[in-house]
C-alpha cells in the first residue's frame, strides 16, 4: 500500500474529474476512484491506468446508505493507510432563485447528496483518517458562506443548494474541532464559479482544469489548514 492513498468520490466519471484524477496519479498518489456508475467508473480507471497511473475503482452511490457502507467497509479493510479523503459529491437541487421559490422536495434532495451522503461517508472513514493523521477536504461553494450571502453585491440566491452546502460547512468545522489537537486536519475548499455539468455548463466560469488545480494544490501543499475555508486567493470567510 502506497503511503499516499486517497479517495475522491462524487461525479467522478465526468471530464473535469478525469483531469484532476490524472493530476493526483501523476503526483504519485494511489487513487481510489469512487463513482455511482460502475461502467463509467471502470472506463475512467482503465483510461488512467493506460497512462501508468495507480487507480482503483470503488463503487459508491452517495444517496444509498448500503452502498456507502459497502464502500467504507472495502476501504477500511483493504486500504488501511488512507491519508486523504476528498468529498466532491454534489447536486444543485433545483437551483431555486429564492427562498420563496424553493419547494421542500428539492431542498430535501439537495441535502440528501450535499450533506447527508457526505456525512455518512465521513463518519465511516473519519476514524481511519484520524488514526493516520490524514486530511479530509470537503469541496464547498462561495454561496455556502454566510458572510458572502450577506455582503456580496450579487450572488445566486439558490436556497436549496446554498443551504445544503452551508450545512456541509458546519460539518467541516465540527470535524476540524475534533482533530484540532492532532496531526489530522479537515478543511473546505471552494474553487469558485466553474463551468461544469452541475450548472449546465454555464459560460463564464473557470476551466475544469483550473478548478481541479485549486483543490489539488491545497490538499498537497504541506500546510496546516485545519478549520479553514479556502478559495483560490486564500482564506475565505465562513
Amino acid at each position: 500500500m502506497h503511503e499516499k492513498d486517497r479517495i475522491r468520490h462524487g461525479g467522478l466519471t465526468k471530464e473535469s474529474d478525469s483531469r484532476s484524477r490524472s493530476s493526483w496519479g501523476e503526483a504519485g498518489w494511489k487513487v481510489l476512484l469512487g463513482a455511482r456508475n460502475t461502467q463509467l467508473g471502470e472506463a475512467a480507471v482503465a483510461q488512467l491506468a493506460s497512462k501508468g497511473l495507480d487507480v482503483k475503482f470503488v463503487a459508491i452511490d452517495i444517496t444509498d446508505l448500503k452502498s456507502i457502507e459497502q464502500a467504507a467497509d472495502t476501504i477500511n479493510k483493504n486500504h488501511r493507510e488512507l491519508t486523504l479523503l476528498i468529498n466532491n459529491a454534489g447536486m444543485p437541487g433545483a437551483f431555486s432563485r429564492s427562498f420563496t421559490d424553493t419547494n421542500e422536495e428539492d431542498l430535501r434532495n439537495a441535502f440528501e447528496v450535499n450533506f447527508f451522503g457526505t456525512f455518512r461517508l465521513n463518519q465511516r472513514l473519519f476514524p481511519l483518517i484520524k488514526a493516520n493523521e490524514g486530511t479530509v477536504v470537503n469541496v464547498s461553494t462561495d454561496m455556502a458562506s454566510l458572510d458572502h450571502m450577506q455582503n456580496a453585491a450579487f450572488t445566486l440566491n439558490a436556497f436549496d443548494y446554498n443551504a445544503s452546502k452551508t450545512a456541509n460547512n458546519a460539518m467541516t468545522l465540527s470535524m476540524a474541532y475534533e482533530v484540532r489537537d492532532s496531526g489530522a486536519q479537515v478543511f473546505a475548499v471552494t474553487p469558485g464559479f466553474t463551468t461544469t455539468d452541475l450548472n449546465g455548463n454555464a459560460a463564464g466560469g473557470k476551466s475544469k482544469e483550473a478548478a481541479a488545480a485549486i483543490i489539488v494544490g491545497y490538499a498537497t501543499d504541506g500546510q496546516r489548514h485545519n478549520g479553514e475555508f479556502l478559495d483560490e486567493k486564500g482564506v475565505f470567510a465562513w
